[in-house]
């Protein structure tokens, strides 16, 4: 069956309608970005008549994900590149297009600002909209046209997109049921770092409510680390770092320019500063003078998401993703040695804490445990700690579970905890994060974890204390639930005063 919602102004999407929940795909926010435009600031789609919203539509352009020899994680990344010019969409699931003031979940999605799409199967919205939320996935321009830093372009056109459709939503959402005064935007991974620079540059009043699972607000890369990214891009492609130059070449180019610059090991530390990514990502949110003029954190310290409350977790052992699930070879002393080098000043006595934490044995499992602080845990614990003195209130949460693929190896890796939110758990195949979907310990966290995300949209708590300073709670989430003081162990002090 199909359902039509009128947008006004001459527009209307036909979607989906199916067991109680309403579907609209593709939906543009934006117009097309073609040629020079795809460095250029988003423009409002302009169309008229009536979209057919009824199927996926074409993605950013982005690497392949279904490589021969790499397991398959099109769960957590989607289906890769699907051409079309059209790509900067919105989907939008509904339990009622015609009802009124339901609360708003947008989604902003992972993929290291390289890929992902908003329509990737583990974002499936039927669970939200089942239990009362009108729920948005969106895309963004990744790469080149979203992150690179390109002389006479605007910086971070990646997150103005991400802004262009927020605002679409506080436009348009009503028509889908849906609160403009009650939208939570959350993220996983790059969208989780998208929400924390998002806090500190996003106007007021696009979002009333925030998560940001497994990111932080301490990953943006310093314009001369950026410009160290431009020279390698327009060294493999062959032309200057212009406008004009780029906007000669065509998608593929750019695509292959990405992979070629991610394979290659760039260094992004420069004049004394750390790489904020840790090699994950060479592109990102970049320091611009304008949308962000300094790391989000500290925006945020600063009163920049006073009156939006705040959601913020990550998982006991995300990189176990990297170094189990993705090939990669074994981690050895030296190497675990090098590696802690390059992220902080005292790396022996860094690998001695983690040890004597019990945080790991081998050299394999020590690097994922200091990995996994360093980019995701301590960014997740500062930004708790600087909006948690701020109006609006503050939760965390640390996802435990821990998943038995590749031996039980794999563990509470990163992005393991999306197929819980999202409560697609024995629905949707979840691929290498391995999640049974018949266990029925696994089924009632995916339960209760999905309840918690709806209850925080709805009402602004997700059922467990606040964090705060005098109180640093932290709810974990596993099949058993516990609340803990301690989350932060004597290991994790050691990155105090270390950027």
């Amino acid at each position: 069956m199909d359902a039509v919602v009128d947008l006004g102004a001459g527009r209307s999407v036909r979607g989906t309608r199916a067991d109680g929940v309403a579907v609209f795909r593709g939906v543009p926010y934006a117009e097309a970005p073609l040629g020079a435009g795809r460095f250029a600031a988003p423009r409002p789609a302009r169309w008229s008549g009536e979209r057919d919203a009824r199927s996926p539509g074409p993605t950013a352009p982005q690497p392949r994900t279904d490589v021969p020899g790499l397991p398959d994680l099109s769960v957590l990344v989607g289906p890769g590149w699907v051409p079309g010019e059209e790509y900067l969409t919105v989907d939008v699931w509904t339990p009622d297009p015609g009802a009124d003031g339901l609360p708003v979940m947008v989604f902003v999605h992972g993929g290291s600002f390289t890929g992902g799409a908003g329509g990737a199967a583990g974002y499936d919205g039927t669970g939200f909209a089942r239990d009362g939320v009108v729920l948005v996935t969106l895309n963004y321009r990744v790469g080149v046209p979203g992150f690179l830093r390109l002389p006479g372009a605007p910086d971070n056109r990646g997150l103005r997109d991400q802004i262009l459709a927020l605002a679409w939503v506080r436009a348009h959402i009503d028509r889908f049921g849906g609160d403009p005064g009650a939208v939570t935007v959350f993220g996983e991974s790059a969208g989780a770092l998208s929400v924390g620079a998002l806090l500190a540059a996003a106007p007021a009043g696009l979002f009333r409510r925030a998560v940001s699972q497994s990111g932080g607000a301490s990953h943006a890369l310093t314009p001369a680390q950026a410009d160290l990214v431009t020279a390698a891009v327009a060294d493999r492609l062959g032309v200057p770092a212009t406008v004009p130059a780029f906007a000669a070449l065509p998608d593929e180019a750019l695509v292959e320019a990405v992979a070629e610059v991610s394979a290659a090991g760039l260094d992004l530390a420069v004049d004394g500063v750390r790489d904020p990514l840790m090699g994950l990502s060479r592109f990102g949110p970049v320091v611009d003078g304008d949308l962000l003029t300094g790391q989000p954190v500290d925006a945020v310290r600063e009163g920049a998401a006073d009156g939006v409350d705040l959601l913020v977790g990550s998982n006991r052992e995300e990189m176990n993703l990297y170094l189990v699930a993705l090939p990669s070879p074994p981690v050895t002393e030296p190497m675990l040695r090098a590696a802690a080098a390059r992220l902080h000043p005292d790396p022996e006595g860094l690998i001695a804490a983690y040890r004597a934490a019990g945080r790991g044995v081998t050299p394999g499992e020590v690097l994922s445990a200091i990995g996994t602080d360093y980019m995701f845990a301590v960014p997740t614990a500062r930004l708790a700690e600087a909006h948690a003195g701020r109006p609006g209130g503050t939760w965390r949460y640390e996802f435990a579970w821990r998943s038995p693929a590749a031996d039980g190896r794999l563990g509470a890796c990163h992005g393991i905890e999306l197929p819980f939110v999202f409560d697609i758990v024995g629905r949707v195949g979840t691929g290498v994060l391995g999640v049974p979907g018949a266990d029925r310990g696994v089924r009632a966290l995916a339960r209760d974890t999905h309840a918690a995300w709806v209850a925080f949209a709805r009402d602004g708590d997700p059922g467990w204390p606040r964090f705060t300073t005098g109180r640093p709670a932290v709810r974990r989430l596993d099949t058993e639930w516990s609340l803990t003081e301690t989350a932060d162990g004597p290991e994790r002090d050691l990155w105090r005063g270390v950027r």
